[in-house]
């Protein structure tokens, strides 16, 4: 009998492990592209604070994807107006719904200074589909995993 309870209890153990690691995969450093140059735009860390999804721009390079760069965020609105972008928060407050990210209003693109409607999920381990919306129009982009 108490084989067997041993048994169930590393069962849970190990199925809470894994719900855990489930929850925490979309979160780690990220590597976003430019659409149009295909070169390498920011790095991007993604975390969860009180059950909700972040993410903080940690650098950024120039349209060379070589040069690094600290612009100011010249086109954002209200408190992030002129603010430096390395340090931004560029993703605030997603739900989970299912293995989807969602929040309205969720993404900032610093580029622009616009807040689109996001949904962020897991393509596989190392890549990331982040989805900015305004209503059904939107585009997707594949962010990498920065592997340190």
């Amino acid at each position: 009998m108490k084989k067997s309870m041993k048994s169930v209890i590393l069962l849970i153990v190990i199925a809470l492990l894994g719900t855990s690691t489930f929850s925490q995969s979309v979160t780690g450093k990220w590597r976003t592209i430019d659409d149009d140059t295909e070169k390498q735009k920011s790095i991007v860390e993604v975390y969860i604070k009180g059950g909700k999804l972040f993410g903080k721009i940690l650098q950024t390079w120039d349209d060379d994807g070589v040069t690094p760069t600290n612009k100011n965020c010249e086109d954002c609105k209200g408190a992030l107006k002129d603010k430096p972008i390395i340090g931004m928060n560029i993703i605030n407050g997603c739900k989970r719904d299912g293995k989807v990210w969602k929040g309205k209003k969720g993404i900032l693109d610093p580029g622009n200074g616009k807040l689109y409607n996001v949904k962020i999920w897991l393509k596989d381990a190392n890549t990331l589909t982040v989805r900015g919306s305004i209503g059904p129009i939107g585009r997707k982009q594949t962010w990498h995993r920065v592997k340190e």
